[in-house]
C-alpha cells in the first residue's frame, strides 16, 4: 500500500504512463513506416494534415521499404511506404484469405544516376545502362573509360532492404539479388548517398528524384534520356518507378483519412512543390 510519503511518486508515475500510452483528447495515432524515398512526401503531408486535423495524429519513421511492409503486417504501422511493388515472398509470408495487402499509388519517381560535380564538369553528362552496370560490377574502375578524367571511381550503393537498391539492381544489374562488387560505400538512405557524392571528387551513386531536385549533385542522362518529369511519367526514362502506400487489410479510419489527404489536391500541391510527381 502506498504511504503518504510515496503517494506523490505513485501519482507522478501514473500520470507519466497515461501521457505515454493514452493519446491526448482521444486523438487516434496513425503510424507510417518504410521507404526513405517516400518519407519526405509523407512527412510534409503529415505536417499539414496534423495541423488541420484534430481527430488523428500521423507519425512517420523510415527504415526501408522492406521494414515498412513488415511493420504493417505485424501491426507496428498502419501504412507502409514503398518505393517498389510488394514482393511475392512478402505476400506469401503474411497474407491469408481474410487479410491481404492493399496497394495505393501515391506518386511517380525515378532512380537518378548522379556523379560528383567535378566528374560532371569534366564531360561525363551521360552514361549507358551497360556502362553503369559495368561500374557497379567492378568491371570499369576509372572515369577515363567513360570519357572522364584519369581518376578512380568511388561507387556508392545502398544497403540491403532498400527498395531503391532492389529496383536499381533489377533494372540495371539484371536481378534484385545481383551482387555489386564494384561498390565502395553502402549508404543507409538517399541523404547519405548525397552526402557521400558531394564529399568526393570522383563518385557515382543513385538517388530518388526528389533528392536530386533539391540541388547539389549532378544528374546524368541514362541511355541518352534525361530524368525529366515527362520522361519519368511516360516511362521513357529507364529507371522510372512508382511510389506506393500499402496497408495490411482495410485501412483504419485514420489511415484512410491520411491516404485521402495525400491523394487529394492538398497532397498533390505538397508533392509538386517538393520535387515529387503526383499520380
Amino acid at each position: 500500500m502506498a504511504t503518504p510519503k510515496t503517494l506523490p511518486l505513485v501519482l507522478f508515475l501514473m500520470i507519466v504512463l497515461i501521457l505515454l500510452f493514452v493519446p491526448s483528447n482521444g486523438v487516434e495515432r496513425v503510424r507510417v513506416s518504410g521507404s526513405t524515398t517516400v518519407m519526405p512526401l509523407a512527412e510534409l503531408c503529415a505536417e499539414e494534415f496534423n495541423f488541420m486535423c484534430r481527430e488523428y495524429m500521423v507519425t512517420v519513421t523510415a527504415g526501408g521499404s522492406g521494414v515498412g511492409i513488415i511493420d504493417a503486417a505485424e501491426g507496428r504501422a498502419d501504412i507502409a511506404m514503398c518505393s517498389r511493388e510488394i514482393k511475392p515472398s512478402e505476400k506469401a509470408l503474411y497474407e491469408r484469405p481474410d487479410r491481404r495487402f492493399r496497394e495505393i499509388l501515391v506518386g511517380y519517381d525515378a532512380i537518378v544516376i548522379v556523379v560528383s560535380p567535378q566528374i560532371y564538369d569534366s564531360g561525363v553528362g551521360s552514361l549507358t545502362a551497360r556502362e553503369v552496370r559495368m561500374i557497379y560490377a567492378g568491371e570499369i574502375r576509372n572515369w577515363k573509360s567513360v570519357g572522364g578524367p584519369d581518376r578512380e571511381i568511388m561507387v556508392v550503393g545502398r544497403k540491403a532492404g532498400s527498395g531503391t537498391r532492389d529496383t536499381f539492381n533489377e533494372i540495371i544489374m539484371g536481378s534484385a539479388a545481383a551482387e555489386t562488387p564494384g561498390v565502395s560505400i553502402e549508404a543507409m538512405d538517399s541523404s547519405e548517398v548525397k552526402t557521400a557524392i558531394l564529399g568526393s571528387d570522383r563518385a557515382i551513386g543513385y538517388l530518388g528524384y526528389s533528392y536530386v531536385r533539391a540541388g547539389g549533385v549532378m544528374p546524368v542522362a541514362l541511355n541518352g534520356v534525361d530524368p525529366t518529369i515527362d520522361n519519368i511519367r511516360s516511362g521513357n526514362y529507364t529507371l522510372a518507378r512508382k511510389l506506393y502506400f500499402y496497408t495490411f487489410g482495410e485501412p483504419s479510419a485514420g489511415a484512410k483519412a491520411f491516404i485521402d489527404f495525400v491523394l487529394g489536391p492538398q497532397g498533390r500541391r505538397i508533392a509538386e512543390m517538393n520535387g515529387f510527381i503526383p499520380p
